[in-house]
């Protein structure tokens, strides 16, 4: 016999080892015999009741677990353990902000209430400050109406391909570069005073409060329009290459197939830009609009109380946390659909 074929009849009758021993299971965890080392930090819970005294009790039972052998039902216990503890923390966290918040108001004979949360004041000041803030509410709802067509025409005309499209392209790109890098205040301040000055026809015509809604649609104009663009750009060039090939021109491919995909995965990012438009509509007390800010200085100079500024506070903080849950909701409802999951 050759010495090849007695090699390949060695390899034939030699006995063939696995790679993974068949009677441990793979679902098995590993051992739980590192959790004796935790017992320090674990009966500490035992001073933070109620979720502290269930962590130890979960750590005993999985110390018995692990003494039977049984290290599955141990490493079961120890995840318990782990969630009881980050409760715990959570609870001291609580506790020690709701400590410095009450030391903090009881300080200095109760100065920090008095100074910040008098009732009186806010009662009095109310129906001043209620009026200014109906002012707000009106601007942003009219610069938001006003700021998705501007921005979606800054976007649009910015992606225009092609060589006649440069100087287009070239202007859009100069004014997003501008009214991004340059302070809100500064531009309600410029157009607000600076338009009156010049006398310049028809424009100089608008109000104070025209002339605000002007400088807040020209400053959220450039980040909503690169918003738009992110998300036109997000799309695949595939989906305008099929609608091409089916036909339809550049306007209207962008207008039928990719918009309404673009659209839908801009909505939490554009949200998040009316948020900062609505506190920014306080600015515009800058400029002499009594707004509810300004009202709330003028009571405040007046009663040497701040109540009122944190009334307005409040109000702001009512509008947004509203806003600020639909853009969480909206996200998350994205991300489902992008999982496959049912909503």
């Amino acid at each position: 016999m050759s010495r090849v074929a007695m090699t390949r009849s060695r390899r034939e009758t030699a006995p063939v080892t696995p790679l993974i021993d068949a009677t441990v299971s793979p679902a098995v965890p590993r051992p739980a015999s590192a959790l004796r080392r935790r017992s320090r930090l674990v009966y500490i819970g035992l001073l933070f009741p109620p979720p502290g005294w269930l962590a130890v009790a979960e750590y005993l039972r999985a110390r018995a677990a692990d003494a039977k052998g049984d290290r599955y039902e141990a490493r079961v216990r120890m995840t318990r353990v782990r969630t009881w503890c980050w409760y715990t923390v959570t609870m001291l966290l609580v506790l020690v902000l709701l400590a410095f918040a009450a030391a903090l108001a009881t300080a200095n004979g109760h100065a920090v209430l008095h100074t910040f949360f008098n009732g009186t004041v806010l009662r009095q000041s109310l129906p001043e400050v209620l009026r200014g803030f109906w002012l707000n509410v009106k601007m942003f709802l009219i610069a938001e109406a006003l700021v998705l067509p501007w921005a979606l025409l800054v976007a649009l005309v910015r992606m225009t391909p092609g060589k006649p499209g440069r100087p287009l392209r070239a202007i859009c790109v100069l004014y997003v570069d501008l009214f991004r890098g340059m302070p809100a205040v500064i531009v309600i301040y410029l157009v607000a005073f600076g338009i009156p000055i010049a006398n310049l026809p028809v424009v100089s015509r608008l109000s104070g409060f025209e002339l605000c809604i002007a400088a807040l649609v020209l400053v959220y104009g450039a980040y909503v329009a690169e918003v738009f663009r992110a998300g036109i750009e997000s799309v695949h060039p595939s989906q305008t290459a099929a609608a091409r090939s089916l036909g339809l021109s550049h306007l209207q491919s962008t207008r039928y197939v990719v918009a309404p995909q673009a659209v839908r995965r801009i909505i939490p990012p554009l949200l998040n830009d009316f948020i900062g438009l609505q506190k920014d509509t306080s600015l515009v007390s800058f400029v002499g609009l009594l707004d509810a800010f300004n009202q709330s200085r003028i009571i405040a100079s007046n009663s040497f109380n701040l109540s009122a500024v944190t009334g307005v506070g409040l109000f702001f903080v009512v509008i947004t946390i509203p806003m600020a849950r639909l853009v969480d909701y909206l996200a998350r409802r994205d991300a489902n659909r992008m999982n496959g999951a049912t909503t």
